[in-house]
């Protein structure tokens, strides 16, 4: 048998000239097979056929190599975080896990309109995420990927998906400050505190010790320059971080505190907020850092933090009215209260005698008053003025959110307290949420105080009709535009409207054939003085500026130029904004079934057939007091 080579590469036997064998894609070195296999274009779906292919493919696309752990790291960015660089892990069964996840909670989320439409405030709808036994990141990251899809859709599942994060975060807070709390008194860092209230109360905020700190170290580093210019050998510019060192000299402790003043609130600009001093901002500590104002107590934790950071000991005091500081003049182990210069931290750092600290606040008090407090104490003070806050709100869900969250932190911090206990069932009471819970609290407060059964009976004995009452089905009002008594409703859900005297802007999210609140309320209204008085139709409205109305039809007119209403209740009611007016969720449309094809009907004419142009006369009564109103819907919300 002659063999040759006929031509380059080609092989010839007895004149015949054979091809060279192909090489399979099988045939590939792993790291290029990998390298293909992880290319954009390959979802998970594609990796699991071709892995199904041979033995090979499959060993390439293995649950721990790279190819899985491209996908997962591709479809999942966020959760990069919670694994070390070049970890070793089975991908495969993260993505199935995370996968599965996902598919669970937003099964959850979407059933969650359904079944809590009608509530004013959701209760316990959310603890059985907490049941799914899901990994807390997981779930986390896929209410985030809701809550970060396309803007203008989905916006129901997006209110759900907003109050379940809220939840679940609120929780895991909790469980941190019980950690907390239960570190030695010593350990408890009062800045720790105020961040984990902070991020109780602001669950969706990016708050985070570690930003806190390193905003705190930034003003730390300030006062170190100022210091170093008045005193280049003071030993507070040798402390590094962690140090405990404490300086003993009291001139150079002065120097510290002289030059804490300067940067704070002359470098910086940091004041009290005489002016909006009950604003619940003044107490959150990443506020305090943002806006360089604060109350008494938010600007003593900084201006501690700064002062201990730098080796003095200056001690917090629960001074009645008026949160202060002390700073010790005479050998530590003094309890003499005029051994002690008291610092206003909420009047620029002012040092003040013991006496002086009573012109603050008009009276005298008793020594006990000037004695310093734990970290503990300075927390409950703090959780406190939020509380009061909260009670003096306005019955709207955001003062019952916040009168909520403080009951929650101080009865975490001071469980056993009587008097909060019972305004927290009868908070949960009045919103109609938690009856079980209620219960639990009631007899929990029995325990502590027989004396209370007064009280604790009437509410055992209305909450267990509450329990009875949510057992039997309700069905929905309906209304239907074409009824003989809705002749004269001339719009329909989901239109975007504007007021015609106020100017404010809104979407109708549901209507009345007439007025149907208190003849009280439309005396404080006066309703009558306009022109149709109570006998017209009334809306309610979810308002721009974030407030919930009830609108006479005569003070209402369609918007010449239809915008998005951002109200945090818009998801609530709708499942998307379609340019020209919200298109109504199925809870709604249940409701008001017929008032979306009138509302389609309204915008094609007023927006595509009219010309921009066109003018609507303004017939606003001379006084109209209905910008102020609230929906009947939801007056257990926003009581009048």
């Amino acid at each position: 048998m002659a063999t040759s080579v006929a031509r380059e590469g080609h092989l010839s036997v007895n004149g015949i000239t054979c091809e060279p064998q192909a090489k399979k894609l099988t045939d590939l070195p792993t790291e290029l097979l990998e390298h293909i296999l992880c290319f954009p274009v390959l979802k998970h779906v594609d990796i699991c056929n071709v892995s199904c292919c041979c033995k090979r493919l499959h060993d390439v696309c293995h649950g721990r190599g790279k190819v899985w752990g491209h996908q997962y790291k591709r479809r999942w960015p966020r959760l990069q975080k919670y694994y070390r660089q070049n970890e070793c892990c089975n991908w495969l069964r993260e993505y199935r896990t995370r996968h599965r996840v996902g598919i669970q909670i937003r099964r959850t989320v979407e059933s969650v309109s359904k079944r809590f439409f009608t509530e004013v405030v959701l209760g316990d709808s959310f603890a059985e995420i907490e049941s799914l036994g899901a990994p807390e990141h997981f779930c986390e990251d896929e209410l985030l990927f809701i809550l970060n899809s396309d803007k203008r859709k989905s916006l129901t599942l997006k209110y759900y998906a907003k109050k379940i994060l809220y939840f679940l975060r609120q929780q895991n807070i909790l469980r941190s400050l019980k950690t907390f709390l239960e570190q030695p008194a010593e350990q408890q860092s009062a800045l720790e505190g105020a961040v984990l209230v902070d991020q109780y109360c602001n669950p969706l905020a990016d708050v985070t010790l570690e930003s806190i700190s390193a905003q705190v170290d930034e003003i730390t580093d300030k006062v170190k320059k100022m210091l170093r210019i008045k005193n280049p050998s003071h030993p507070s510019l040798r402390i590094t971080q962690g140090d405990c060192f404490v300086v003993e000299d009291l001139e150079l402790q002065r120097q510290v505190l002289s030059a804490i003043n300067s940067v704070l609130y002359e470098q910086l600009q940091y004041k009290g907020n005489e002016f909006d001093y009950y604003n619940p901002l003044n107490s959150y500590i990443h506020q305090v850092l943002l806006r360089h104002t604060g109350i008494p107590i938010s600007l003593s934790i900084l201006y501690m933090t700064l002062a201990r950071k730098l080796g003095v000991q200056v001690e917090p005091v629960n001074f009645p009215n008026h949160f202060l500081l002390r700073w010790c003049q005479k050998p530590r182990g003094s309890e003499d209260i005029y051994d002690f210069i008291y610092t206003d931290a909420f009047g620029k750092g002012k040092q003040l005698t013991a006496k002086e600290c009573e012109y603050l606040i008009g009276h005298q008090v008793t020594a006990d008053y000037y004695s310093a407090i734990s970290t503990t104490e300075v927390l409950l003070r703090m959780v406190g003025n939020l509380l009061n806050i909260g009670k003096r709100g306005e019955g709207n869900e955001k003062s019952y959110q916040l009168l909520r969250d403080s009951l929650d932190l101080y009865l975490t911090i001071n469980p056993d307290n009587v008097q909060y206990l019972l305004l927290q069932a009868r908070l949960y009471f009045h919103l109609g949420i938690w009856p079980e819970k209620v219960l639990d609290i009631l007899q929990h407060i029995q325990a502590l105080d027989p004396s209370q059964h007064g009280a604790v009976g009437y509410l055992v004995q209305h909450t267990l009709e509450h329990i009875q009452h949510k057992k039997l089905p309700v069905e929905p009002e309906v209304k239907r535009q074409g009824a003989a008594e809705h002749l004269e409703v001339q719009y329909s859900v989901g239109l975007i409207m504007k007021h015609k005297r106020s100017g404010y802007n809104c979407v109708i999210y549901g209507w009345d054939p007439k007025c149907t609140m208190s003849q009280e309320w439309i005396t404080t209204m006066r309703v009558n003085q306009l022109s149709n008085g109570a006998n017209q139709p009334f809306y309610n409205v979810l308002v721009q500026d974030g407030t919930c109305r009830y609108a006479a039809q005569e003070n209402l007119e369609p918007h010449s130029e239809p915008l998005e209403i951002g109200h945090p209740e818009v998801g609530r009611y709708f499942s998307e904004f379609s340019n020209t007016h919200y298109v109504a969720n199925e809870e709604l449309q249940t409701r008001y079934p017929d008032d979306m094809v009138k509302t389609l009907s309204m915008v094609q004419e007023l927006y595509h057939r009219l010309a921009p142009s066109s003018d609507h006369q303004d017939q606003a009564p001379a006084t109209d007091q209905n910008s102020h109103q609230a929906m009947p819907m939801q007056q257990s919300s926003s009581p009048q």
